[in-house]
C-alpha cells in the first residue's frame, strides 16, 4: 500500500486545481483541544458552516443531533449550547478516561417538488416518504445518509467507540485519531454499510485557508480494503471529507447521497 505525503508542496500543486471549490460550504466542528489531562477536563466545540473552514462567516451548525459518546460509551450532555448568528458551541466535561466521540448523523430523505404550480421541499424519515402528495410534479427525491464526528481524549487513547454499527461511510482508525503527529505513518479504513469500500474519494483540507492563496485540497482513494495511508507533513486542525452516491435501496429511482468528515488534529513530531 502506497503512502502519500502531504507536503507543503503538494497542497499548493492540488490546489492550483480547486479554485472552485473555495467557494464550496463546509459544515464542520472545531474542538478547543483534542488530547487533554488532569481530572477538571474540558472541551467547548465550535460548529459551523462556511467557505473558509473554522473561520465563522455563513450560519452556524444546527445540534439538534447532536450525540456524545464516552469512552464506555454512555451518553454524555452537551453542556452551555449557545447559538449565535455564525456559529453554535458547546461544552464537554471529560469525566472519564478514554476517547469520547462527538458526533451529527443525519439520516432521511429529501424532496423537491411542485404543487399546483408552486415549488415544495420536504425533509423526513425514508418511510414517511408517502406524505408527499400524490399529485405533487417535477418531484426529485434523494436519500441522505451524513456523519460528522471529532474525537477527544482524556489521558490514554481508547478505541471502544469505534465498532461499525453497518450505516453509512464509517470511519475505522487503525491509527487512533487523537495519536496523529507528522512524519509517521497514519492508516484508516472506510466502511461503507460494514463493508470496505473500495474507490472512496477522501479530501483532507488543512486549516488556515483564509490565509493563503490556494484552498490545497489533498485528494486521496481507498483500496481494495477501503483502506488509505499517509505522512502528514504539517502539524495544524484538518478537515477530512468522504462521499458517495449510488442507487437508493429503499426508494424506487432514488440516489443514495452518503457522506463522512471529520476534523483531526496532527501534532509535531
Amino acid at each position: 500500500m502506497s503512502i502519500k505525503r502531504l507536503s507543503a508542496c503538494a497542497l499548493l500543486a492540488l490546489g492550483m486545481g480547486t479554485a472552485a471549490t473555495a467557494q464550496a460550504h463546509r459544515a464542520w466542528m472545531l474542538p478547543s483541544a483534542t488530547v487533554l489531562s488532569g481530572d477538571n477536563a474540558w472541551v467547548t466545540v465550535d460548529g459551523a458552516v462556511s467557505n473558509s473552514l473554522f473561520y465563522f462567516e455563513h450560519h452556524p451548525l444546527r445540534l439538534e443531533r447532536l450525540e456524545i459518546l464516552s469512552p464506555t460509551g454512555a451518553q454524555v450532555e452537551a453542556q452551555n449550547r449557545a447559538e449565535g448568528r455564525y456559529r453554535s458551541m458547546f461544552d464537554v466535561e471529560l469525566t472519564e478516561e478514554g476517547t469520547y466521540t462527538l458526533q451529527i448523523h443525519r439520516q432521511g430523505a429529501f424532496a423537491r417538488y411542485k404543487l399546483d404550480g408552486e415549488p415544495k421541499r420536504w425533509s423526513g424519515p425514508v418511510n414517511r416518504i408517502d406524505e408527499i402528495p400524490a399529485s405533487a410534479t417535477d418531484l426529485q427525491v434523494s436519500e441522505i445518509d451524513s456523519r460528522m464526528q471529532v474525537f477527544v481524549t482524556r489521558g490514554a487513547p481508547s478505541d471502544a467507540n469505534f465498532k461499525p454499527t453497518g450505516q453509512g461511510i464509517e470511519l475505522v482508525p487503525l491509527t487512533h485519531p487523537n495519536d496523529l503527529v507528522t512524519e509517521e505513518p497514519v492508516s484508516f479504513q472506510f466502511l461503507v454499510d460494514g463493508k470496505p469500500a473500495e474507490g472512496l474519494s477522501l479530501v483532507l483540507i488543512r486549516d488556515g485557508i483564509r490565509y493563503r492563496d490556494q484552498v490545497g485540497e489533498i485528494e486521496l482513494t481507498t483500496n481494495a480494503e477501503g483502506k488509505v495511508e499517509l505522512v502528514f507533513d504539517e502539524p495544524g486542525m484538518y478537515w477530512l471529507e468522504v462521499e458517495r452516491e449510488q442507487p437508493s435501496q429503499h426508494i424506487d429511482g432514488a440516489r443514495r447521497r452518503l457522506s463522512y468528515s471529520a476534523t483531526l488534529e496532527v501534532l509535531p513530531l
